[in-house]
C-alpha cells in the first residue's frame, strides 16, 4: 500500500481538501499566501509613488519656481 492510500484512509473526507490557517479562521493557506503577495506588491507600489512625489516636490518643483520657500 502506498503512502497516498494510507493518508487517504487516515484523513477520510478531509483528504485532498486544503487546510485552514487556523481552525477558527476560515482562510486557507493558499488564500493567505495570495494576500501576502498582493499586499507586498501594493506596499512596493506605494513606496514608488512616494519616491516619485518626493522627487517632484524636492527637485522638479523648485526648478520650475513652484512651492517657493521664503
Amino acid at each position: 500500500m502506498g503512502e497516498a492510500k494510507r493518508r487517504k484512509e487516515a484523513l477520510g473526507e478531509q483528504y485532498g481538501k486544503e487546510s485552514y490557517v487556523a481552525p477558527w479562521f476560515p482562510i486557507t493557506k493558499t488564500q493567505a499566501q495570495q494576500f501576502v503577495k498582493w499586499t507586498n506588491r501594493g506596499a512596493w507600489i506605494g513606496i514608488g509613488v512616494l519616491v516619485v512625489c518626493w522627487v517632484g516636490v524636492r527637485f522638479i518643483g523648485p526648478a520650475l519656481g513652484l512651492w517657493q520657500v521664503n
